[in-house]
């Protein structure tokens, strides 16, 4: 098994190889543009699809998952360029970085050891929200978004982790970003005057009544 995959991505390299090396010499440059970008999408493809049968075949192999749907959202977005120029706008960038986030995420799931795949995927995942709903929210506050996005990732980090390896560092960086996406989403909304002055007297309740305990 470990020599056929060898092989597939061998004649992947090469293949690659002769088309970027015909493109500079400008044979396939000739009035060609679809047809190029349709050779290219296709061996994109062809090439995630490759690495995917190294993660089916060996399910130890789970650095595949990364290169083939890493592969596989290129090989679909130079399709759709090639083809359909006019759909190629942010969020079909944000759906090539969604299959990259997944794709971690997939490793987390096949491996759960690999917690570690829940930050980049819950990254990725988050910017391909932000690059899908910036095409049609136009107001949308990015910045919130993402905070509340991160605070999501490190709330799953914490539950991934066994109890027994020590995982409450991860509520710190979730709280943090959970506080600063939902002040920018409220400051976007006009509602800070109300959420920052309810948070301070919610703070201060805190701080007073845990003082009032221990006196």
């Amino acid at each position: 098994m470990r020599s056929r995959t060898g092989v597939a991505i061998g004649v992947f390299l090469i293949l690659a190889g002769v088309l970027v090396f015909l493109q500079n010499l400008g044979v396939l440059a000739a009035g060609a543009e679809a047809m190029v970008g349709a050779l290219f999408g296709l061996l994109f493809a062809a090439g995630g699809i490759i690495f995917l049968l190294v993660f089916l075949g060996n399910r130890e192999s789970w650095w595949a998952l990364i290169p083939g749907f890493t592969l596989l959202g290129l090989g679909l977005l130079v399709l759709v360029g090639a083809f359909a120029p006019g759909l190629a706008g942010g969020w079909l960038g944000g759906v090539f970085l969604g299959m990259i986030g997944l794709s971690f995420l997939i490793v987390f799931l096949v491996k759960p050891e690999n917690w570690w795949a829940i930050i980049p995927g819950g990254t990725l995942l988050t910017l391909a929200v932000i690059a899908t709903l910036a095409q049609t929210l136009g107001g949308l506050n990015s910045g919130g978004v993402f905070f509340l996005g991160m605070a999501l990732t490190f709330g799953l980090v914490y539950l991934a982790i066994p109890a027994h390896e020590g995982r409450s560092w991860a509520l710190i960086p979730a709280g943090i970003m959970a506080i600063m996406g939902l002040g920018l989403l409220a400051a976007a909304v006009e509602l800070v005057r109300f959420v920052w002055p309810l948070a301070l007297l919610a703070a201060g309740c805190y701080l007073l009544l845990r003082a009032l305990r221990r006196a």
